[in-house]
């Protein structure tokens, strides 16, 4: 006698791909929400009931980009929030957005932002003031340059 449900017993490919967004969303979900905390691709595997190989291929194929590169774009746009606001230092900032290393948080600010933080912050203390949140954040996010979009050649 077979134990289960008729669910486990007649799961299709599309059933199963299914299942794989949900926990996709839901690691999206953990990564916005706990971007500040120490996060590593294991352990988002882990709490998705996937391997870090299936987690990470399954990631960028959704989304786009990697596991670790949505987690610093995360941590980038919020960096600019802060940097925006003036009163913390670039370092204070590293720190509070989950960063570990002054290195390499300026290394990434710089590719994604296209300045240093300490630039962004002199250049932008005045730059969205007036603006509603939730359009300042839409302005001022940080676009990878392989996501901009193609320019048409024929239009060049």
């Amino acid at each position: 006698m077979v134990r289960g449900t008729i669910a486990d017993v007649t799961t299709t490919p599309a059933d199963a791909r299914l299942a794989d967004l949900v926990r996709l969303r839901r690691v999206r979900d953990r990564i916005d929400r706990e971007y500040a905390q120490p996060l590593d691709v294991e352990a988002l595997a882990r709490g998705a009931h996937m391997s870090a190989g299936h987690l990470s291929r399954q990631f960028k194929a959704a989304y786009g980009e990697s596991v670790y590169a949505y987690l610093m774009t995360r941590r980038i746009e919020r960096a600019m929030a802060l940097l925006r606001r003036g009163d913390l230092s670039v370092t204070a900032v590293c720190f509070a957005v989950g960063c570990q290393s002054l290195g390499t948080f300026s290394t990434r600010f710089t590719e994604l932002v296209g300045v240093p933080p300490s630039v962004y912050r002199a250049q932008s203390a005045h730059a969205v003031e007036g603006l509603p949140s939730c359009v300042a954040k839409r302005v001022t996010r940080p676009v990878r340059n392989r996501e901009a979009p193609a320019r048409d050649p024929r239009l060049a």
